[in-house]
């Protein structure tokens, strides 16, 4: 027997959730990107022989805060208690009635897993082979913070996990979609979570892209980036789902494309090839062109390679009229699996709300591009179409477009 379905032609964003080194939750996260306060500061909470050396965006509340704020156990890993807290948020603020009758998933990024509890047992297995608690590692893998969370929502009809550097949470939202519009659920929560570990300070250190002081994205005289921690998720549901609401979804996800230059394991290519199809591609999807777009959530890390290569993409595929953009990783440091999924929930309030949030730190504009990102904070009711962008490691490069609902 053949069963025949109609595939859905619209996803919708219907709820949003956030926390990151500038908020603990949406509307915190909005209230410091309104009134430019970053949320990179001197390292507080992890334990690191570089505390004094690198700036990051931590979350400003201890382990055990984030376990009462989650109910989740201290002892379970940081990177899960961020997640659960976003991701709970996002499905609250859908208010989708009869949640446990749709056919519902959970697709999760997170590039550390429970790393952050295996660093504390190695500490102290090394110092003493008996010590070190064993319940430190049993979560270590990227796939089990996603299913603790899962178990905690109450989701279990599809479960599934992303890895893939700094695209990691974008490809987690283009994965939902694909399962929305293909009929196989009606509801996914979609985006990322990543906590601070000294493994991943350690490794951006040896690849000497870390800044030692505040990050200036897109700037001439940048230096590199800061890191950050956080989680973001967006609520994705089909038209049907939609049209059962009370409350207006915040906008559509009207396009989206993964593409791979394969150009070098840690560095974009020069010419910025893999971004270019992925924004590209994205337009395509969403029957745009580049003159729709009015703002670009940028890549933008604050790295020389990263800057010079996102730029020149944009150059070659917006030029001559460019959108106004800004880089919010100025605000909220790398959160690298989280990132995308964070900057989705700012661009979905982008779009909904016609918000234009400024790059901090900016001075000077890099001499080979002729735009330059926005410094300040600014309404834009006409704002019809976000363009958000991030590119990872290894030429993985994703682009999501957020579109604005028809009155």
């Amino acid at each position: 027997m053949i069963l025949e379905h109609k595939m859905s032609q619209t996803v919708f964003v219907a709820g949003v959730g956030v926390i990151s080194g500038i908020g603990n939750n949406t509307a915190k996260c909005l209230s410091a990107l309104e009134n430019s306060r970053a949320g990179i500061d001197k390292i507080r909470y992890l334990d690191t022989v570089h505390k004094d050396t690198f700036p990051v965006a931590e979350v400003k509340l201890s382990n055990d805060e984030l376990a009462a704020l989650s109910d989740f156990a201290p002892g379970i890993s940081r990177t899960a208690m961020l997640s659960l807290i976003a991701a709970r948020e996002a499905l609250h603020s859908a208010k989708i009635e009869n949640f446990s009758s749709w056919r519902t998933g959970f697709i999760s990024a997170n590039t550390v897993g429970g790393m952050d509890k295996t660093e504390d047992f190695f500490t102290q297995f090394m110092a003493n082979p008996k010590a070190g608690r064993l319940r430190n590692v049993v979560n270590h893998e990227c796939g089990k913070i996603t299913e603790l969370v899962a178990d905690q929502l109450g989701i279990k009809n599809y479960v599934s996990t992303i890895s893939t550097a700094c695209s990691s949470s974008a490809n987690a939202i283009m994965y939902g979609a694909r399962l929305i519009k293909n009929n196989i659920l009606d509801v996914v929560i979609a985006g990322g979570t990543d906590a601070l570990t000294r493994f991943t300070l350690n490794g951006f250190n040896t690849l000497m892209i870390l800044d030692s002081e505040y990050c200036q994205p897109f700037d001439a005289n940048r230096r590199g980036l800061n890191l950050g921690e956080g989680a973001g998720y967006v609520t994705l549901v089909s038209e049907r789902v939609a049209a059962s609401l009370k409350t207006s979804p915040y906008c559509a996800l009207s396009g989206y494309c993964n593409a791979n230059d394969a150009y070098h394991q840690t560095a974009s290519s020069p010419d910025g090839t893999g971004s270019y199809m992925a924004m590209q591609g994205a337009l395509k999807m969403s029957s745009l062109n580049p003159g729709d777009i009015g703002y670009i959530n940028l890549h933008g890390t604050g790295t020389q390679n990263n800057d010079n290569s996102e730029g020149t993409a944009i150059k070659r595929l917006f030029e001559p009229h460019y959108p106004k953009m800004s880089s919010t990783k100025s605000f909220t440091g790398h959160t690298l699996g989280a990132s995308a999924g964070i900057e989705a929930v700012f661009s979905a309030l982008s779009v909904q709300q016609g918000l234009i949030y400024p790059n901090l730190r900016f001075k000077t504009r890099i001499e080979d591009l002729p735009f330059a990102p926005e410094t300040s904070f600014t309404r834009q009711p006409e704002l019809k179409h976000v363009l958000s962008n991030s590119f990872g490691f290894g030429g993985n490069c994703s682009s999501l477009i957020f579109s604005k609902l028809q009155d």
